[in-house]
């Protein structure tokens, strides 16, 4: 992927096309439920949901710079936006080889990178499913009832956010697979801030759903929050559905109808998000490709084990 420009057009195409999917296969319901929307507020809904990618984006540069590797802030945004594209492809695993590889130019080590992306995602669905649970059983007795399972896995995973948890789950990864324990693993400090990032960015997130379901003549921000924090938690852990395509759309279903009781509205608001938030991937991975990059492909025994020092 390093290597080759048309291993890059082809990942990007191929995650296009099951982009595409995502969009179209439910053209007639998604094309009625953007008609039934108003614009303004569709339009705040994209602002905040590119802003929640974004401070994802922080929380996974900070983890890598945790674990020795610092990323100019640009390089950062073009390795993740750009290997983001991966997860519309079905399996979890496409965005973090992308994301892998492309590090790479950047004198991360593979099995930093990899690190960096399997904490991200950690972090990302302990913070997740705290958040759910912290929102849900008061506003959304349905949801609790079928997605119970997801709630009481809460405390599990942010017990498993400790660092040294961390750190002998990453290095017996790494001594399974025949490598090296890592040099450096990623202190209190970092996880604190990676984990800060994240929850700002649920709550950019609960933004963009709280105003689809204003716009949809609802309202209750705590529970449109819990709702996304469930639904996109559900669609990552099935992980056959691309970029948890029909599943997430399916948990916001149940869970937004207390506050939506209109016929149809809770899988208008379902099928919004998931075209606001496609194009707000778009827009990122449009933009990390226009940075473009300064610094040429490095070969396997020219890599070094520290990143550059952040801007």
């Amino acid at each position: 992927m390093r290597a080759s420009r048309l291993a890059r057009v082809a990942l990007v195409v191929v995650a296009l096309g099951f982009c595409g999917y995502g969009l179209f296969a439910r053209w007639d319901d998604t094309r009625d439920a953007l008609s039934r929307l108003s614009w303004p507020y569709a339009g705040a809904a994209l602002l905040a949901g590119v802003l929640g990618l974004g401070a994802w984006m922080l929380a996974w540069r900070r983890l890598l710079a945790g674990l020795g590797s610092p990323l100019p802030l640009r390089a950062a945004v073009r390795v993740y936006f750009v290997s983001q594209l991966g997860k519309y492809i079905p399996g979890s695993v496409w965005a973090l080889v992308a994301q892998m590889e492309l590090a790479k130019e950047h004198r991360v080590p593979r099995d930093r990178g990899a690190s960096a992306g399997v904490l991200s995602m950690a972090t990302t669905i302990a913070t997740g499913c705290a958040v759910a649970a912290v929102t849900l059983p008061l506003t959304s007795p349905d949801a609790t009832r079928r997605y119970w399972w997801l709630l009481i896995l809460a405390p599990v995973f942010l017990a498993m956010l400790h660092p040294r948890v961390l750190a002998f789950a990453l290095n017996r990864a790494l001594r399974l697979v025949k490598r090296p324990p890592l040099a450096r693993t990623a202190g209190l400090g970092t996880m604190a801030r990676a984990v800060a990032w994240t929850a700002v960015g649920w709550l950019l997130f609960g933004a963009h759903t709280w105003l689809l379901v204003r716009a949809s003549g609802g309202h209750g921000f705590f529970l449109a929050t819990g709702a996304y924090a469930l639904a996109f938690t559900a669609g990552f852990i099935i992980v056959i559905a691309p970029s948890g395509v029909g599943v997430r759309e399916a948990a916001l279903t149940v869970t937004l109808g207390p506050v939506l009781p209109a016929a149809g509205a809770p899988l208008v608001v379902a099928l919004a998000s998931r075209v606001v938030l496609t194009v707000a991937d778009l827009a990122w991975a449009g933009a990390a490709v226009l940075l473009g990059t300064r610094h040429p492909v490095l070969a396997e025994d020219e890599a070094e084990p520290v990143g550059r020092p952040v801007d």
